[in-house]
């Protein structure tokens, strides 16, 4: 088995509506910045945790989905579907406090977790991922000052981290085939994978 990683997204481009650089992460992928930027995703069943160090303005998201592990004990922290979780959590939050922002001024935003993979019968893998997302961070003690959580629509979200402002703008044409397919193909290589890399904890 290959082990599994969150990458930096490396797809930047210049957004001409707001008239700034932007970075578009995929799933399994995030991006953090000091720069006066916007951060850009679309969502279906993935979750996207937005977190900034409120007096700086360094910040990120994660783009993250919770693999499907029909045999480990779903209550259980050591699950290897929580593992993923914390693990993709912690490589954003360590990046942000590795540049400069600190633990105490930081706040989050979260989308997604949406009931759009019509595939996944046994449980809504996007509430599990809402339900996780919340849960870790209240356990981090870090502040959700927004969330915008399940229903049955993508979202497209833009995060701007200097000031913390997200726009979202929800999907309505359901059959968004594109999205599921993407997040199809990235719920089957996170089966077929291990979580990677030690993640240092600060």
């Amino acid at each position: 088995m290959s082990m599994l990683e969150e990458e930096i997204s490396t797809t930047l481009y210049y957004d001409r509506t707001f008239d700034c650089d932007a970075a578009k992460i995929s799933p399994g992928e995030y991006y953090f910045t000091d720069k006066d930027m916007v951060i850009v995703t679309v969502l279906g069943s993935c979750v996207s945790a937005c977190i900034r160090d409120n007096m700086t303005g360094i910040g990120g998201m994660n783009h993250f989905m919770l693999p499907d592990c029909a045999s480990a004990d779903k209550d259980s922290p050591v699950s290897e579907s929580m593992r993923y979780g914390t693990y993709a959590m912690e490589v954003l939050i360590n990046q942000l406090l590795r540049n400069g922002a600190r633990r105490e001024n930081l706040e989050a935003k979260i989308f997604g977790g949406g009931n759009v993979l019509r595939s996944f019968t046994t449980i809504n893998v996007g509430d599990r991922n809402a339900v996780f997302v919340r849960k870790f961070l209240n356990e981090e003690r870090i502040r959700i000052t927004g969330e915008d959580l399940l229903d049955v629509y993508p979202r497209k979200v833009y995060y701007f981290p200097k000031t913390g402002r997200v726009l979202v703008k929800k999907l309505k044409q359901l059959n968004n085939y594109t999205l599921v397919k993407r997040e199809e193909a990235y719920a089957s290589k996170l089966k077929n994978n291990d979580v990677g890399g030690e993640v240092e904890l600060f």
